[in-house]
């Protein structure tokens, strides 16, 4: 345990102009996410800063454990990490699914939740890329 706790902390440790990135770009893609899920009548949470604890303070530290893996590698343990969240998201009900959305009247309605988890666990190698590529562009590295 111990020597997972220190890996832990040596990927989690990056600068803070990384972290602010992944922050700003997960708020705005939970934001995004969120309007969509409603005006789609598809899912929504239930209160709006819900986007911050899962975006945020989930998503994030998970993101940063994950940066470096191959895609295959983000997506499988991004998907055990968005079983959870989906899961616990629905079992509390803090999370709502529109009754007959269009997501359930293709895969019906007892999938909802694994194609839910299946469709966000591409967050984690895609917001990674994603990061990668805007902190590239915006602090790109000085050579002397």
């Amino acid at each position: 345990m111990t020597e997972f706790l220190q890996w832990a902390k040596n990927k989690l440790l990056v600068d803070k102009r990384l972290l602010l990135l992944y922050c700003v770009v997960y708020f705005l893609w939970g934001l995004g996410m969120n309007w969509f899920g409603t005006q789609m009548e598809i899912a929504k949470f239930t209160y709006w800063w819900q986007v911050i604890t899962c975006y945020i303070l989930y998503m994030v530290p998970i993101s940063l454990l994950l940066r470096g893996f191959p895609f295959h590698k983000q997506y499988a343990y991004g998907l055990i990490a968005m079983c959870l969240l989906e899961f616990g998201g629905y079992a509390l009900e803090t999370s709502y699914a529109y009754p007959g959305n269009i997501l359930e009247s293709i895969v019906g309605q007892r999938s909802f939740g694994l194609a839910m988890a299946l469709f966000f666990a591409l967050y984690f190698p895609l917001g990674n890329w994603g990061v990668d590529r805007l902190y590239r562009l915006i602090f790109p590295k000085k050579v002397d």
